[in-house]
C-alpha cells in the first residue's frame, strides 16, 4: 500500500507505526492487533502503544483485503480483548497498585501519569471509564487507578464494556468505511495524527461543560 505522507508526519518509530505493525505481521495481523489492544488496555507497560490509530489502520486493512477477518468479527474480537484488558488492569491495581505506585519514579511508571489519571477519574467518576477509552495513556492507567481506589466491580465492568464497544467499533469502522478513499489510503500517517486529535474531543467537550457549570455556580 502506497504511503505518500510528508516526512514531517513520520513522528513514530517504525516499530510503533500502525501500518508497519499490521503489514509486518502478515497472516497473524489480527492476533498481533488483539494482543496490542489487550496490553494497552490492561498492562501498565502498554501505555505507549498506538491504540486509536492501530484500530483505524486495522479497519482500513480489512476494507482493502489485506486482513481477511470480517469487520464484524474483528470488532467483536477486539472489544473482548479491550474488556479483558481492563479487567486485568483493574485487578493489577487492586492487588499490586499501592505498592507499585508508591515507588519512586521510573522510566515506565512516572508519577505524573498516575496523578493525571487520578485527577481525570476524580473529576468524571464512573463515566471516566468510558471517556478514558478515547484518551491515550489515560485509558491504560485508569483501570489500575480504579482498582487501587476499589471502585465497585460491577459498575467498573459495566462502564468498561460500554466504553470498549464504543471505542473499538467507532475507530475500526471509521477505518473500514473511509479506507477506500484514495487520499486516506495514501496518507495513513496523517490520518493517525488526525485520529489522535479526534480522540481528545470528548474530553474537550467535558472540559467546556465543566467550565460552564462552574460559571453558573459562581453566578
Amino acid at each position: 500500500m502506497a504511503n505518500t505522507a510528508a516526512p514531517a508526519l513520520a513522528l513514530l518509530p517504525k516499530w510503533l507505526d500502525p501500518e508497519h505493525i499490521v503489514t509486518s505481521l502478515g497472516p497473524f495481523a489480527m492476533i498481533g492487533v488483539s494482543l496490542i489492544i489487550f496490553a494497552e488496555c490492561g498492562l501498565l507497560i502498554g501505555f505507549f502503544l498506538p491504540g486509536d490509530s492501530l484500530l483505524f489502520v486495522t479497519g482500513l486493512m480489512i476494507a482493502s483485503g489485506a486482513i481477511s477477518t470480517p469487520v464484524w468479527a474483528a470488532c467483536l474480537i477486539l472489544t473482548i480483548c479491550a474488556f479483558v484488558g481492563n479487567v486485568t488492569g483493574y485487578w493489577i491495581g487492586r492487588k499490586a497498585g499501592p505498592a507499585l505506585f508508591n515507588k519512586p519514579d521510573s522510566k515506565l511508571f512516572k508519577k505524573e501519569h498516575v496523578d493525571k489519571t487520578h485527577e481525570f477519574f476524580e473529576k468524571y467518576g464512573a463515566r471516566a471509564v468510558i471517556l478514558a477509552r478515547f484518551v491515550p495513556i489515560v485509558r491504560t492507567f485508569i483501570t489500575a487507578v480504579a482498582g487501587v481506589g476499589q471502585m465497585d466491580q460491577r459498575k467498573f465492568f459495566s462502564f468498561s464494556a460500554i466504553g470498549g464497544v464504543l471505542w473499538i467499533c467507532s475507530m475500526t469502522l471509521m477505518g473500514f468505511f473511509l479506507g477506500n478513499i484514495p487520499w486516506i489510503k495514501n496518507n495513513i500517517e496523517a490520518m493517525a495524527i488526525i485520529i489522535v486529535i479526534i480522540s481528545v474531543v470528548p474530553i474537550a467537550v467535558e472540559y467546556i461543560k465543566g467550565r460552564r457549570e462552574k460559571a453558573r455556580e459562581a453566578a
